[in-house]
């Protein structure tokens, strides 16, 4: 069981993905927006940081930023519709994978447990 730091500001989005995340028996703190979830970042520590990249407030960048900076070695997974930030994402933080939305929850779990196994 891993522990994860989910930031994804699409309410119900985050509610499905919490939701798989937490049928494969992984502990999700869920967090609406960026800001939220770097102040969640004291409840730490995580397994893995799942973070959508265009949120309100801190972007998902700058919550993987902060994230890496208080736990060295913390796994990142951003998740994004959009392409160009994807590739910007991808460069920003090569140690992360980018998932691209939509995303089938299926797959998102797989990934998820690739990079935990890690």
């Amino acid at each position: 069981m891993a522990r994860i730091l989910l930031a994804e500001d699409d309410n119900s989005l985050r509610g499905f993905l919490t939701r798989a995340l937490e049928r494969a028996d992984h502990e999700v703190v869920a967090c609406e927006n960026g800001d939220d979830a770097i102040d969640a970042l004291d409840q730490g520590p995580y397994d893995l940081l799942l973070t959508d990249i265009v949120m309100p407030g801190a972007d998902g960048i700058e919550v993987a930023r902060v994230a890496a900076a208080r736990q060295p070695g913390l796994r990142i997974m951003f998740i994004t519709g959009f392409a160009a930030v994807a590739l910007s994402a991808a460069q920003a933080s090569p140690q992360a994978k980018v998932l691209s939305k939509p995303v089938h929850l299926r797959d998102l779990v797989t990934e998820v447990e690739r990079m935990i196994a890690a």
